[in-house]
């Protein structure tokens, strides 16, 4: 799966990780819910950590499709509230 943070870049990532990833983005949603801005700020940052540490970066010049689009780690609630999907960020 070829996952692009926004303003960062591409990484190749295994499908194996999608269930801790998806633990991650249950929270994010739960605290996007209540308002909670630090807990938002904390498990997004987890998320994308999550994401970099079991990826593989891509080339800069890689044009390769993303299957999954994650917010830059400055994004604002509202601006992830927009991303969302019914699923959250990662389907499934």
């Amino acid at each position: 799966m070829i996952v692009r943070i926004m303003g960062e870049g591409q990484v190749r990532l295994d499908d194996g990780h999608l269930t801790e990833l998806n633990k991650l983005d249950d929270e994010l949603l739960s605290e996007m819910e209540r308002g909670d801005e630090s807990g938002f700020r904390r498990t997004l940052g987890a998320l994308l950590d999550a994401v970099r540490g079991a990826g593989s970066p891509l080339p800069d010049d890689s044009l390769e499709p993303s299957e999954l689009i994650l917010p830059s780690p400055e994004a604002t609630l509202e601006e992830v509230q927009e991303m969302l999907t019914g699923d959250g960020l990662i389907p499934g």
